[in-house]
């Protein structure tokens, strides 16, 4: 006999989760595992609201299974650790974001790279753990996970403003380090300027290159320039703008996740450069042929990062003083939130205070 949520393991948990494709989220009661030996159990504080949580509760990618707790830009402090933990303790700061899981044997795993195993376990949206339960994400109060899976958050960066660069933050940190775009003096274009994009803009500049941010909106531009810091700035709909640039970037990162067309991109590119796409947009783009062949050039993909690049990435952030642009919102705001997401009404992500406003 299958068991409800709320009696599957014996650590009550209390969250707001979706029922139905409609995506209305509402209070839910549920649980979680006793803390093992290698576990870590924190209080949640914040949570990052992420356009892939938008996808999940409305079941946009197809694969939802319901009640769904989104939320895997969750950050907190340790309440309870393992016997058999190492690297962390009571009172530490920390965070869990995309994973919670994996083999551990395959040669992804082998090489730090948990987030392509074939057995990866997410942190939420209708994954199995080792032990066949859902797991559930951080719009919740409380949350245990292996060690393995823990990111330590450093004592200079703030909890809110932290949170999404568990997702947000390595799914552009991964591609600008793993294809090379890291390199300073290089010229590298950054399409779509909102959460993840905004924050691909400060990593890059950080990382020393030149960065071209590329959007559908004008009045973008002195936000582009201005506050983050960028060095130029296109509208992707102005053919004398785009067709100037034509053969000037070194690399691009895609983060729009709608649909969207990629040949004005590609060309763009220099020749034997490379287009890497982050956003998911949740209809299949077009991709001609011709505009890759001429100039040997690359479209690529990249999925946020394995365990060992993210706190690589936390670090780094921690270092150079990035974190992302928020509007910190309370629980009860979150549908509301929502709906703002999928009219691109956020600057430039949504960070639930679970601390101080999720209440049984």
């Amino acid at each position: 006999m299958v068991k409800a949520p709320v009696e599957e393991h014996p650590k009550a948990a209390f969250g707001w989760a979706a029922r139905d494709s409609s995506g209305l989220l509402s209070p839910f009661n549920f649980s979680r595992r006793e803390t093992g030996e290698k576990d870590v159990r924190f209080k949640v504080l914040y949570c990052g609201i992420c356009h892939s949580d938008l996808h999940v509760v409305k079941n946009e990618w197809g694969n939802t299974v319901y009640p769904v707790v989104p939320g895997h830009e969750l950050v907190g402090i340790v309440t309870e650790v393992g016997t058999k933990v190492q690297k962390f303790k009571t009172g530490d700061k920390v965070g869990v974001g995309c994973l919670v899981g994996a083999c551990h044997s395959c040669n992804n795993c082998a090489n730090d790279l948990e987030n392509y195993c074939s057995k990866v376990i997410f942190t939420y949206g209708g994954s199995k753990y080792h032990d066949g339960t859902t797991t559930y994400g951080g719009y919740s109060d409380t949350m245990v996970a292996d060690e393995h899976y823990i990111v330590r958050i450093p004592d200079n960066v703030p909890l809110d403003a932290s949170a999404p660069l568990l997702c947000a933050g390595i799914t552009v940190y991964s591609p600008l380090r793993y294809f090379g775009f890291d390199k300073p003096g290089l010229n590298i274009g950054v399409v779509g300027l909102g959460g993840l994009g905004h924050v691909a803009v400060k990593f890059a500049k950080a990382m020393g290159v030149k960065v071209t941010v590329i959007s559908t909106s004008p009045n973008k531009k002195k936000e582009a320039i201005d506050h983050l810091g960028a060095d130029s700035f296109l509208v992707s709909t102005d053919q004398d703008q785009m067709l100037a640039a034509m053969g000037t970037l070194d690399g691009i990162v895609d983060t729009v996740s709608a649909v969207h067309p990629l040949p004005t991109l590609i060309g763009l590119l220099k020749s034997h450069a490379k287009l890497v796409m982050v956003g998911a947009p949740d209809k299949p783009l077009e991709l001609p042929a011709f505009p890759l062949l001429l100039g040997r050039k690359t479209v690529a993909g990249s999925c946020i990062g394995g365990m060992k690049e993210t706190q690589e990435m936390i670090d780094f952030a921690a270092k150079h003083n990035i974190t992302a642009d928020i509007e910190v919102i309370p629980i009860d705001y979150v549908n509301t939130a929502m709906d703002r997401l999928a009219k691109g009404d956020v600057k430039y992500r949504f960070v639930i205070d679970i601390g101080k406003t999720l209440k049984c």
